[in-house]
């Protein structure tokens, strides 16, 4: 039977950052981020190996400093926020250095892996224990249902299948 105590972290959103990368025209990069998004991660030891995460992202909050293009992932083009308003992950398992788990865009799930640094524990001025994570990876959209594309006339897609993911997390112990 297991005894052990589980303590539960939350995410510190002005702290935190989830933001993606995704090559335009194959020639540049646009990023963006979601700027409304949830996060837990239940553990039973310091250095969260088996902790538990979990993830959620408003889609309404897709930020890529151009409303248009912002309008245009929130359509039924992409993300179809209107009728899929979260996106979510929950992982399986966690080893220190890749996170795995479950990934729901629009009513999609997939397995995926994400690279982690996990850069410690620190307690803040004010005393709060915090836990700071770098999580990178990268995803192909079109495995999720964001398959809109369009073609140059020189031949190049405007939107590449590849989604580099960028997450800055700090959580903070409850």
């Amino acid at each position: 039977m297991n005894t052990a105590t589980k303590t539960t972290w939350t995410i510190d959103a002005d702290h935190s950052e989830i933001g993606f990368k995704v090559k335009h025209m194959m020639i540049s990069t646009v990023k963006g981020a979601f700027e409304d998004f949830n996060a837990t991660a239940e553990t039973e030891n310091d250095d969260f190996k088996d902790a538990n995460f979990n993830f959620t992202a408003k889609i309404d909050s897709i930020n890529t400093k151009n409303n248009d293009r912002d309008t245009h992932l929130k359509s039924e083009d992409f993300f179809n926020a209107t009728a899929y308003p979260e996106m979510k992950f929950q992982s399986k398992s966690f080893d220190g250095d890749t996170i795995v788990g479950d990934l729901t865009i629009k009513d999609i799930t997939k397995e995926v892996k994400l690279n982690t640094d996990f850069n410690g524990v620190a307690v803040d001025p004010y005393g709060q224990t915090k836990a700071g994570f770098e999580i990178t990876g990268k995803i192909n959209r079109k495995d999720f249902g964001l398959t809109w594309n369009a073609v140059t006339e020189a031949g190049s897609i405007v939107v590449s299948d590849t989604i580099n993911l960028v997450v800055d997390m700090q959580f903070v112990k409850q």
